[in-house]
């Protein structure tokens, strides 16, 4: 029971490692608000929740609109009085649009939910892990965060961005007893290829040059685990970095 009376808040929590992020962390003794921009989906993984005996409530949030943003941490400090573990998983992909076809809305869009989401929340959360001394934040990056070609131009720019916000929460809040990390999956099965429609022919092909380097698929429960590590005390040392959770595809 790592994360016994832990509240966590975890955004695009309805499916794949949001979900399974949130089964672990309950099942680690977490509280844990389960936010998604679909509300059904989310009460599916709050039941899953509570059938093995945990506890969680479900929150519909667009990571997109501030005042929802803040309503999904007050309602989470309401519902179970704190907040200590803040994990930012929404995100979209960007049908592999390279720079030259790349529009406004597109770009727009992605960055709102992938990474000015991300900030939102963070900038809820940090006046109260400052008042209390302590909290955790993590981000779910990319690969494409840290390389140049597994999407499209504004999907990976939005995962530099993402990498670059945590690095500089976790320095600058480190002496407040706060600690930011992210993860950057590598290739996971999970449905954010639902988003993908229409790919980009020219940019698809770019970025798949390198999948036939990749050792291995992973499952949203790989990322879970790093997840829970760096949520529980057991990662009381690391903070500001990067977790590559990969396999080893990003090490050729």
């Amino acid at each position: 029971m790592r994360l016994e009376h832990k509240v966590a808040v975890i955004t695009g929590a309805a499916s794949g490692m949001g979900k399974a992020i949130a089964l672990l962390f309950a099942q680690e003794g977490a509280k844990v608000v389960v936010s998604d921009i679909q509300k059904e989906a989310a009460q599916i993984t709050v039941d899953e929740i509570e059938a093995s005996g945990g506890q969680a409530v479900a929150i519909a949030t667009n990571v997109t609109q501030e005042q929802e943003v803040q309503q999904l941490i007050q309602k989470a400090v309401k519902e179970y009085g704190t907040l200590d573990i803040l994990v930012n998983n929404a995100g979209i992909m960007d049908n592999f649009v390279p720079a030259a076809d790349v529009t406004d809305d597109l770009w727009e869009r992605v960055f709102a939910i992938n990474t000015t989401g991300t900030m939102r929340t963070i900038r809820q959360a940090l006046p109260i892990f400052t008042e209390k001394s302590s909290g955790v934040i993590i981000n779910i990056a990319s690969a494409g965060g840290l390389n140049g070609s597994r999407a499209g131009a504004a999907y990976t720019a939005s995962k530099h961005a993402v990498v670059g916000l945590t690095k500089n929460v976790g320095f600058q809040y480190a002496p407040l007893g706060i600690r930011c990390n992210a993860i950057a999956p590598g290739g996971v099965a999970t449905n954010i290829s639902s988003t993908i429609n229409e790919p980009n022919a020219f940019g698809m092909e770019r970025a798949m040059i390198g999948m036939n380097l990749n050792p291995k698929t992973g499952e949203s429960h790989d990322i879970a685990k790093v997840a829970l590590f760096l949520a529980s005390d057991d990662s009381s040392f690391v903070n500001g970095t990067v977790i590559v959770a990969d396999a080893g595809w990003t090490a050729y």
